[in-house]
C-alpha cells in the first residue's frame, strides 16, 4: 500500500468529482474552434461556477441566499419610497421594479466581475491549454446561479400584486438567453480589453452607474415624453424589456425584439474581433 502511494502522489481521491479527474478541454488553433471548445465543455465551467459561489459563502449559515435576503431589503426600502414620489399605484410598480432590479444587478455584476475575469485566471491561461471562451462562461455562470437566487423574490410580489400566470409568461427564456449570450460575448470584449489596458475596469464601472439612471429601473417607460423615448433603445433597456414585460404578463413589441437582436450583433461582432485576432495576445498581457 506505501509503495502505491509512493509510485502514485498525485492520484486523486475516490470521492472527487468527474468533472475535476478528468483532463481539461484542449483549446484549438481556430478562433472559432477555440470558442466552441469552452463554450459546450459544461462539464468544466458550470462546476467551477457553483464552486465559486460556494465557497464565496462558506461556513456562511445561509449561503447564497444572504444575497437574496439583501436584494429583498433593497427592494422593500424602494418599492414603497419611489413608487409613492412617481405617485404610481404600489400593485403596479413593486412587480415592474423588483425585475428590473434583479436583472439589472444580473448585467452590471456580471460586467464588472467580467473586466477581471482573465487577469484572475492568469495562473491558468499560462499554465494550461484551457479554452479561452471557458473562463467567460464560468463567470457568466457564477452569475446566473446568483439570479436564480434573486428570482425566488419576484414571486411573493408577483402573487401580492395579482399579476397573472399565463403561458406567454414563458416567453421570458427566449429573453433570458439572448441576455445570457451577451452577457458572455461583452464579458469576452470588456475582460480582453481591461487585460491590456487596466483603466478599462474602472470605466466600465462608471459607465454602468451612468447607465444606472438611463435604464427603466426604477423609473416607468410609460413615463417618458416622446422626444426621450431614444434611451428605450438603448442596449440594457431594450435586454431588460425581453424578459421584464413577459413576467409582467405583457407582450413584447417585435420592435424591441428586433433592437434587441441588432444591438446583439454588435455586441458579437466586437467579440468575434478581439477574440479572433488578439486571443494569442492574451497570455502576455495578464
Amino acid at each position: 500500500m506505501e509503495a502505491d502511494r509512493a509510485r502514485k502522489p498525485h492520484a486523486m481521491p475516490a470521492t472527487a468529482s468527474p468533472w475535476a479527474t478528468r483532463p481539461f478541454v484542449q483549446r484549438s488553433d481556430s478562433w472559432l474552434g477555440d470558442w466552441w471548445l469552452g463554450t459546450v465543455d459544461v462539464g468544466t465551467w458550470l462546476p467551477l461556477a457553483w464552486y465559486d459561489v460556494s465557497l464565496r459563502y462558506r461556513r456562511s449559515l445561509l449561503g447564497p441566499w444572504w444575497l437574496t435576503i439583501s436584494m429583498g431589503m433593497m427592494l422593500l426600502g424602494l418599492g414603497p419610497l419611489y413608487a409613492t414620489l412617481f405617485g404610481l399605484p404600489m400593485r403596479d410598480y413593486f412587480p415592474s421594479v423588483a425585475i428590473g432590479m434583479i436583472f439589472w444587478n444580473f448585467m452590471s455584476s456580471t460586467l464588472n466581475d467580467g473586466s477581471s475575469v482573465f487577469i484572475a485566471g492568469s495562473s491558468y491561461l499560462k499554465n494550461s491549454d484551457m479554452p479561452i471562451s471557458l473562463f467567460s462562461w464560468r463567470c457568466v455562470a457564477r452569475h446566473v446561479i446568483q439570479l436564480m437566487h434573486h428570482m425566488v423574490l419576484y414571486i411573493p410580489f408577483a402573487v401580492w400584486a395579482g399579476v397573472p400566470p399565463r403561458l406567454t409568461t414563458l416567453l421570458f427564456l427566449p429573453g433570458l438567453l439572448l441576455l445570457v449570450f451577451n452577457m458572455h460575448a461583452a464579458v469576452i470584449s470588456v475582460g480582453m480589453a481591461c487585460a491590456r489596458f487596466r483603466d478599462v475596469g474602472q470605466i466600465v464601472a462608471s459607465t454602468l452607474t451612468f447607465m444606472t439612471f438611463l435604464t427603466p429601473i426604477i423609473w416607468s417607460p410609460e413615463s417618458l415624453p416622446e422626444r426621450a423615448r431614444v434611451v428605450l433603445d438603448l442596449p440594457f433597456a431594450v435586454w431588460l424589456a425581453l424578459v421584464r414585460e413577459p413576467l409582467l404578463g405583457r407582450a413584447v413589441e417585435p420592435r424591441t425584439w428586433l433592437v434587441a437582436l441588432g444591438w446583439t450583433m454588435v455586441n458579437v461582432a466586437i467579440a468575434a474581433v478581439m477574440f479572433s485576432r488578439k486571443r494569442r495576445q492574451l497570455v502576455y498581457w495578464v
